[in-house]
């Protein structure tokens, strides 16, 4: 009904308030009739309209599809990966939807106590870019037949391409971690180790052997390792697995979990709070070799792989997303229906050189 209101009923009362103030003007010029002219201006409006409509398989389809399943894609992306949205936005800095540029300031100037040396000598500021390129994310194909029965409605699009977008959105919001954690030093610096007992179940698939799991003291390592760089103590974020984030609740005592759960929120998919980390919850956040290098999403597992879960600062990481695109190709004679697709630009990284306000809590081998 909303729709219908904003796209169809208010433009025709807009255009029949202008049309009979047209038709009263020609009247008084011409002396021709106004009522006569005011229904010409209507038949010629609608006549117009009725050529932009597209009638497919019977059913009059007003061409809005695209941009309703184009921001439908956006909204699954922000749904289901809650987590970017907390994290520094060069959304306004993307150009031409695929590539982000960023001035960055030169160094800072020094600052010197009690001068006695003059004149000073004027340092001259360099000032350089940063310029990253937003990767494309592609959909296969969705054929469906029948598309007559497709209304528009979110429930339909949900059922339909539900899967297909939920999917884009997993898989783009999984290799935004990896690029904030691709080429991350895997000095103390960055890297914390799991120090709990083994486990022999709560691996990655492939993985063989034991490994320790997570306990309440890895956050409280992270909230040294920030404090000691400085980091804000605000907005720092935990994004843990769903098997680290079980091993975590396990090593609470009931206390601890008391003052941890109270601060769940599920509009901004925090769970809880623990040594100033708002920590939320993924399926699988990332994996590491054993040389702590983070895998790509989708690479094939190894028997040595570790999981992993991310601490960050939101200032410390970024992302960008650039156009999105919503494919529509009806009446295809080789597949007795309409084919649709999507496209998506998305792109991060780690925003400081020194790589600071970012680690990753990684499992360690068993005993």
């Amino acid at each position: 009904m909303k729709n219908f209101l904003n796209k169809f009923l208010m433009p025709f009362i807009g255009f029949a308030m202008l049309a009979s103030m047209a038709a009263t003007g020609i009247h008084n010029a011409t002396g021709w009739d106004a009522g006569g002219v005011f229904a010409v201006m209507t038949i010629a409006a609608i006549a117009v309209a009725v050529l932009g409509v597209q009638r497919e398989h019977g059913v009059v389809r007003m061409g809005v599809e695209v941009e309703i399943w184009a921001n439908y894609i956006i909204e699954r992306l922000w749904k289901d990966n809650q987590f970017l949205n907390h994290v520094f936005s060069d959304d306004d800095k993307v150009l031409a939807g695929k590539i982000v540029h960023i001035p960055q300031p030169g160094s800072k100037p020094e600052v010197v106590k009690n001068r006695a040396s003059f004149p000073a000598t004027a340092i001259r500021r360099t000032d350089t870019d940063i310029v990253y390129a937003l990767d494309e994310y592609t959909t296969d194909p969705t054929h469906i037949q029948d598309a007559e029965k497709v209304h528009l409605s979110y429930d339909k699009i949900d059922s339909i391409y539900g899967d297909h977008a939920g999917q884009l959105a997993e898989d783009v919001a999984g290799d935004a971690i990896y690029k904030w954690l691709v080429d991350l030093p895997t000095g103390a610096t960055n890297v914390i180790r799991t120090t709990g007992g083994n486990t022999s179940e709560d691996v990655l698939d492939g993985a063989t052997g034991t490994r320790k799991v997570m306990l309440w003291n890895e956050l409280k390592t992270g909230k040294k390792l920030f404090d000691k760089q400085n980091i804000p103590a605000n907005d720092r974020f935990a994004l843990l697995t769903a098997n680290m984030s079980d091993q975590l609740f396990t090593s609470l005592s009931s206390t601890q979990y008391r003052d941890f759960s109270q601060y769940a929120n599920a509009e901004t998919g925090v769970i809880g709070r623990l040594f100033g980390f708002n920590i939320m919850q993924r399926s699988d956040v990332a994996a590491f070799t054993a040389a702590l290098a983070v895998k790509p999403v989708g690479a094939d597992g190894d028997t040595t792989d570790q999981e992993a879960s991310l601490l960050w600062h939101k200032n410390a990481v970024t992302r960008a997303l650039g156009e999105v695109k919503f494919f529509e190709n009806p009446d295809r004679a080789e597949y007795y229906g309409d084919v649709y697709s999507a496209l998506l630009r998305f792109g991060g990284r780690r925003r400081r050189a020194d790589n600071l306000g970012i680690a990753a809590i990684v499992q360690a081998n068993g005993a």
